[in-house]
């Protein structure tokens, strides 16, 4: 692949990743996961592997019955068959108790290419601004 070739496969694994949430398609949301990966999201504790990290996000989706994820690709330095980057999210939801709010976040991210395919090897989540609407 060209880096213009990495570019665009990194940034499909970002979209996998917003679609998989939009869609609450968790075959989708867990193929841009790197099978070794780690997520930082609430928790200063990482979850370390695909499968634990898709486990996790299946329960969390379950007090989100509404959810909307718009993301943007930002920096993206690439190495061989890892990168480095930063990317940028906007979230509508629901709680299940009905709360109903926006997050403004941004996520420092770890890429790697195994087999061809490029995918998450770290995202570390942080909340910009969140509000209650």
């Amino acid at each position: 692949m060209s880096e213009w070739e990495d570019r665009v496969a990194i940034n499909d694994a970002l979209a996998r990743y917003a679609d998989g949430v939009n869609r609450r398609d968790v075959d989708l949301w867990g193929g841009s996961w790197d099978e070794d990966a780690q997520w930082v999201l609430f928790d200063p504790e990482p979850v370390k592997g695909r499968d634990a990290i898709v486990a996790a996000w299946k329960q969390a989706m379950e007090g989100f019955p509404f959810v909307v994820m718009y993301v943007s690709q930002g920096s993206v330095a690439i190495d061989g068959e890892r990168a480095e980057g930063r990317s940028y999210s906007s979230e509508v939801a629901e709680t299940a108790d009905g709360k109903k709010m926006r997050v403004y976040g941004t996520y420092e991210d770890e890429y790697r290419k195994r087999n061809g395919t490029w995918g998450f090897s770290s995202r570390k989540f942080t909340i910009l601004r969140m509000e209650e609407y």
